[in-house]
Parts: structure tokens; sequence; C-alpha cells
């Protein structure tokens, strides 16, 4: 996948601000009608899984993020 590291990135921010808010993957599937599994692999750094932009503006919403930040990616890394 061309964006690999970029989708790395996105899972882990998601990951970072469902904990913040003390939920589980468990519980931000069952809020926004995915299955833990598409969760646990949006969030997993070595699954390259392709989201919907709606998706991830639903996660955003829940997890009270502005969606831009999941796409704040980091200058050094190699993309």
């Amino acid at each position: 996948m061309k964006y690999t590291e970029r989708h790395r990135q996105i899972g882990l921010k998601i990951a970072y601000y469902r904990k913040l808010r003390g939920l589980t993957q468990e519980e931000l599937a069952e809020k926004i009608g995915k299955s833990t599994t598409h969760i646990g692999s949006l969030e997993a750094a070595n699954v390259e899984r392709a989201s919907s932009v709606n998706t991830l503006f639903e996660i955003a919403d829940l997890l009270e993020v502005p969606p831009y930040k999941f796409f704040q990616f980091d200058e050094d890394e190699k993309l």
C-alpha cells in the first residue's frame, strides 16, 4: 500500500485519543456501529487497512477530536 506509514500514524492517533477518553476498542466500535475487528485493524500498526472518511469523522466526533488531528503526520517519517 502506498500510504502505509500514514495509515499507521492515523491508527496510532485513534488509539491515543480513544484511550485518553477511557474507551476500549469494543466500546468505540459499538458507539459508531462498527465491529471490534474493524477498530482493531484501524489501530494496528502492522495492518494495512484503508478506512472511509465518514468512519474517521464518526470516530473524531465521538472522541471529541477535530478530524484534522488524525492527518497531522510526523514530518520525519518516510512516507
